[in-house]
């Protein structure tokens, strides 16, 4: 069966909406899975200060975005999500490997973006004076914990267009959608963030990042 055909039997089969914000990083993390995946969907653009009664009724515990909706079922928290459009839609790209052993590793790194990076990230743009000066040193040392964890990824320090293999896979979205705007966020404080010299392999990654686009 063609991409194609596929294309058009899950437009019949399947009502896909994706409640998020313009500017959040988790939500650009499923518009991007989506769009890897070649799933068509409908996008609801929220607003957090005046929820939806959409966003009460789908996500009550925590009321945030994005939330996906499938087939009138949804999916909270964006890497739950991601997994979620994985198990279910099977074409390429696959985002987490078959074999046990490597899914399991790659699982590790979600939780050190969210709660290492994204957030040092912040601090770095969110802050000033003595406070960012120590939030940049912070994320320098997180940043050179990831390149060391690349190295795993990249046999031989040879950066690939892609963390997991040829195609897009887990990674690579979260690494895409965090550090896609970085030259902005440098801009903005002024501080280079990530240098090909402290920072070879993600350097090289971004590059070719961008050289696939």
């Amino acid at each position: 069966m063609t991409r194609a055909s596929n294309l058009r039997r899950m437009e019949k089969e399947d009502q896909i909406n994706l409640h998020g914000m313009w500017g959040s990083t988790f939500t650009k993390r499923v518009e991007l899975a989506l769009k890897l995946k070649g799933i068509p969907y409908q996008y609801n653009e929220e607003d957090l200060s005046n929820k939806s009664q959409l966003v009460l009724k789908y996500n009550p515990v925590h009321k945030k975005l994005p939330i996906l909706v499938h087939n009138g079922k949804p999916i909270i928290e964006s890497l739950i999500i991601l997994e979620y459009i994985d198990e279910t839609w099977k074409n390429a790209p696959r985002f987490l490997p078959g074999d046990p052993y490597e899914r399991a590793k790659i699982r590790f790194w979600p939780s050190f973006f969210n709660q290492q990076l994204f957030e040092g990230v912040g601090r770095v743009v969110t802050t000033d004076g003595e406070a960012q000066e120590k939030a940049t040193n912070d994320l320098f040392e997180k940043l050179k914990v990831l390149e060391e964890g690349m190295k795993e990824f990249f046999p031989g320090g040879s950066p690939t267009p892609s963390i997991n293999g040829e195609n897009m896979g887990l990674l690579d979205i979260l690494m895409c959608t965090l550090f896609g705007p970085y030259k902005i966020h440098e801009e903005i404080v002024g501080i280079k963030m990530i240098h090909p010299e402290r920072n070879p392999l993600l350097s090289s990654w971004l590059m070719a990042q961008r050289s696939n686009l």
